[in-house]
């Protein structure tokens, strides 16, 4: 893992990543468990129950709706070499866990046909790796992302989440959490609360639940750009019930289901922003970021971190607002 000569910016050199995947049979799909490492978690249904099982060697636990393995080809590693360099060549062992979720058995399958039963079933195992996570020594930080479309990095079609650990606390979520902690401090109040209160019912408002607000942000970073909050304030999601995983389950396939109806063959990656679980007063309030690809950026973008959109975020959220309730309708009224 190398950081840049003076940015707080880091970059890991990892030549074979996805290289496993370039079979044109998908290692994610049933009867091609050999491709991948074993299972440590393999969820079975059998009357009615969800069995958890784990793959053994050169046996692999068949009829399963997900599977969880380490990565063959991790961008971070507990076996990195412990070396290390000094400034202006500063680099440290990219040292970390680097699991895959794959979401659903089906090859066809997308995030946004999944339905809400096993959305639910997803989260919650992510809920669990992430409280073993962070029960390990060296792990900071636990970041989970989703990669849907060539564009926006997907290496299979076939649906399936990324676990990733560092032992530091990434760039991006140390400077939110540092900006939230300051906001905090100066007007004793959550900025994302703030947000929320702001944004409910608003022109970029797209879509609420119970307890989740889907909301395409004031200053997107991409074109349909959207954000899921919690409407309560929390840090942990590690330590949401049941009941608000089934409303995130719901809001989530949602919104994934209108923005793929609504922008056809759109790549997406989709981002937990959450809390480092370890003891520290830098806290933000969880969420869940959507970016969907349709431009690609400029020299504006990649050079100087100014965004330039097509689409304003008010426009944006007309357009999947009535894509995303459509979509919530029928899965109301499936259920």
């Amino acid at each position: 893992m190398r950081k840049d000569y003076v940015l707080e910016k880091y970059m890991i050199i990892s030549p074979h990543n996805g290289t496993n995947l370039k079979s044109k049979k998908s290692p994610y799909a049933p009867g091609n468990e050999s491709l991948t490492n074993p299972s440590i978690l393999s969820l079975v249904a059998k009357d009615g129950m969800l069995q958890r099982l784990q793959d053994s060697e050169d046996n692999y636990v068949k009829n399963w709706s997900i599977r969880v393995f380490e990565s063959k080809n991790p961008a971070v590693s507990i076996k990195a070499a412990n070396t290390y360099s000094d400034k202006p060549h500063y680099s440290e062992p990219a040292y970390g866990y680097h699991y895959i979720v794959v979401a659903s058995p089906k090859p066809t399958d997308t995030f946004s046909t999944i339905d809400t039963e096993q959305w639910s079933n997803i989260l919650v195992v992510i809920q669990d790796r992430l409280r073993w996570l962070y029960t390990q020594k060296g792990v900071t930080y636990v970041s989970i992302y989703a990669n849907h479309g060539k564009e926006a990095g997907g290496d299979t079609l076939h649906p399936h989440l990324h676990i990733v650990t560092f032992s530091t606390i990434p760039p991006v979520i140390e400077a939110e959490a540092e900006a939230s902690h300051k906001i905090l401090n100066e007007k004793g109040v959550c900025a994302l609360c703030q947000t929320v209160t702001a944004e409910t019912g608003g022109p970029r408002q797209i879509l609420q639940t119970e307890g989740f607000i889907a909301f395409c942000p004031w200053a997107p970073s991409y074109p349909y750009e959207f954000w899921i909050c919690p409407k309560k304030h929390t840090t942990s999601f590690s330590k949401i019930t049941q009941k608000e995983i089934n409303d995130l389950s719901l809001i989530l396939r949602a919104t994934l289901g209108g923005l793929t109806n609504g922008i056809k063959n759109v790549s997406f990656n989709f981002v937990f922003h959450l809390s480092p679980e370890k003891k520290n007063s830098r806290q933000i309030h969880w969420h869940i970021e959507v970016y969907p690809i349709t431009d690609a950026w400029s020299g504006l973008e990649r050079g100087y971190g100014i965004f330039l959109n097509k689409i304003s975020p008010e426009k944006a959220a007309e357009k999947l607002g009535a894509s995303c309730r459509k979509s919530l309708a029928n899965l109301v009224g499936i259920v």
